[in-house]
């Protein structure tokens, strides 16, 4: 049986602000697309980061985001953010992300995008970096 793995993975905690809650002392949702931009920016800290990304002229784009909001969360919970790398295709890149309290996943999220060129926004193969990591994770799991 193949264990499953999370390529890439970044854990953080997170603290709850008092302007992320809304009158119900529920975290608003649009705070969690600020936590998952956090998440991501650490996957690619760890790996390639965005000084070295933006030094080669190259840029991470956003396509698409799928949040599932699963449990409130609330101002005082102990907040732990989780993201990995799910897929990675030769221009493409998914990445999942939980957003946790204690052992409940309040969100479940799924983030698309793509690597491109700062001078023209076209898409390029993804950078060697990631690539080289991402495929020494697969041997590791077949």
């Amino acid at each position: 049986m193949m264990q499953e793995t999370r390529p890439f993975l970044v854990q953080l905690p997170i603290q709850v602000k008092t302007y992320d809650i809304d009158f119900a002392n529920i975290v608003h949702n649009a705070v969690y697309i600020r936590w998952l931009e956090d998440l991501r920016t650490e996957v690619l800290a760890a790996h390639y980061s965005i000084e070295d990304m933006l030094a080669d002229g190259l840029t991470p784009i956003l396509t698409r985001t799928e949040i599932e909001y699963r449990h409130p969360v609330r101002f005082g919970d102990a907040v732990l953010g989780r993201m990995w790398v799910a897929d990675l295709e030769r221009t493409r890149w998914t990445v999942q992300g939980e957003i946790c309290v204690g052992d409940v996943v309040a969100a479940a999220s799924r983030q698309t995008g793509y690597f491109a060129q700062l001078g023209n926004g076209r898409p390029v193969r993804v950078p060697a970096q990631l690539r080289t990591i991402w495929d020494e994770e697969n041997k590791v799991r077949e």
